[in-house]
């Protein structure tokens, strides 16, 4: 049989592989939420909107609702929708507006732009009244990809002095 000295050295090797894997492909999976934010934002300048920043808080919530429908624990769609804004509300304080688009299929970042510029309520989510958004992107076993995007508007609401109208 092998030594316990080679096979912990063929162990880590193994380890270190899967590891490489699973770091390239959240790089991958990471320049693809970068790519979709560009062409979200350039549609948003192209209607004279501001740009969204990406908020690594919000993008890790969506990746896990992206995970689980890759995996199939929910449901593809909204399943879920006020726990993820309730999650996002514990880091983010004044959150008084949010929407979130999701896809799935094997498709680009531009095809998932413009899918999602293609149907009438995604579109007003995309160019809804947001400061920040997060994009989670996760594989299912078939192949396929499944997209979350969550736009959320965090400003301070000013009420009026008492006694002023």
């Amino acid at each position: 049989m092998f030594s316990i000295k080679f096979r912990c050295t063929i162990w880590m090797l193994l380890l270190g592989i899967g590891l490489f894997i699973a770091s390239a492909a959240h790089g991958q999976d990471s320049k693809m939420a970068d790519d979709i934010l560009f062409y979200v934002n350039k549609h948003r300048a192209e209607i004279g909107l501001p740009k969204l920043q990406m908020d690594k808080g919000i993008s890790e919530v969506a990746a896990k609702h992206s995970r689980q429908m890759a995996n199939g624990t929910v449901p593809f769609g909204h399943d879920g929708f006020d726990d993820r804004v309730k999650m996002i509300s514990k880091d983010i304080d004044h959150v008084n507006g949010f929407a979130e688009n999701v896809a799935m299929g094997q498709m680009s970042a531009e095809a998932v732009v413009n899918l999602w510029l293609g149907s009438e309520g995604h579109r007003k989510n995309m160019e809804g009244d947001y400061r920040l958004t997060g994009i989670g992107i996760a594989p299912a076993k078939n192949g396929d990809l499944y997209f979350t995007q969550i736009f959320i508007l965090n400003k301070e609401i000013s009420l009026p002095a008492a006694g002023k109208k």
